[in-house]
């Protein structure tokens, strides 16, 4: 059983139905208070047919081991992650796919913060590989927002394999490096991607790196080289959605992927 806790991540966790609740706590101190987000989370579970209790703060910050619940707590079913093969099979949201792919997200904050922006910028599935990755936690349910219940999520035993498997797909490894060229915003997204992420202190590994069709670089105007990973890849996955969404009411990029892929069809 995994345990969810924050008001978002709660609410989120019975909107969406992807996984069974064994149960829902709230806090009697808030409910008595009349808190109207809790209320909304108790009605919620009416509708779902979820077991909701009501219990005191103290118990929910034992099971939750954080006094951060805001009054919310839910346990779940373990999540069961989908295959590189689910997320090529699914349709995407928009005419063309664009894919996230993290190689050695290991801080919860980030990678919560990721699966919120993917959520936003409608991303069609997300790569994470078993090894060198945060797990799904409460904190990255809580830092996602809830997100992290929403957003289709594969996880890979091997990371270049799996990218491999999407270039045979037809869809273009883009990695993001501070080295890289071009800048992001000369790029055209109107084509199945994925965006490839890298760690938060050595970024790209050599091979993940290698596999890579293009590697893009978002310019920087200051003293520092790079951003945070969670904001450099937000900052990419937008620049991908406004394309996407209006492919015709913007300029034409200045690259388009049309060079040979590496390693496609092997």
């Amino acid at each position: 059983m995994d345990v969810l806790y924050g008001l978002h991540p709660v609410e989120e966790a019975i909107r969406s139905g992807s996984r069974r609740l064994e149960y829902v706590l709230v806090s009697r101190d808030r409910r008595d208070k009349g808190d109207d987000r809790l209320q909304k989370i108790v009605d919620l579970c009416k509708v779902a047919g979820v077991r909701c209790l009501v219990e005191s703060k103290d118990q929910l910050t034992r099971i939750a081991k954080t006094d951060a619940h805001q009054g919310a707590v839910a346990a779940v079913k373990e999540r069961k992650f989908l295959t590189i093969e689910d997320l090529i099979a699914a349709p995407g949201r928009f005419e063309r796919k664009f894919y996230l792919a993290l190689d050695g997200v290991e801080d919860p904050h980030n990678l919560g913060a990721l699966l919120r922006s993917a959520d936003g910028a409608g991303v069609d599935g997300v790569l994470l590989p078993e090894r060198r990755s945060a797990p799904i936690s409460g904190v990255v349910a809580k830092t996602s927002a809830g997100a992290s219940e929403h957003v289709p999520i594969a996880r890979v035993t091997n990371l270049v394999r799996s990218l491999e498997q999407l270039k045979k797909a037809n869809t273009w490894v883009l990695g993001l490096d501070e080295r890289g060229t071009p800048d992001y915003t000369d790029f055209d997204f109107n084509a199945d991607c994925v965006l490839v992420l890298g760690s938060e202190g050595t970024g790209l590994h050599d091979l993940v790196k290698k596999t890579c069709d293009h590697l893009l670089r978002i310019p920087m105007a200051g003293s520092v080289s790079s951003l945070n990973v969670s904001v450099a890849g937000a900052v990419v996955m937008y620049e991908a959605l406004r394309q996407r969404r209006a492919p015709l009411a913007v300029a034409p990029p200045v690259v388009k992927p049309t060079k040979p892929r590496k390693g496609l069809g092997s």
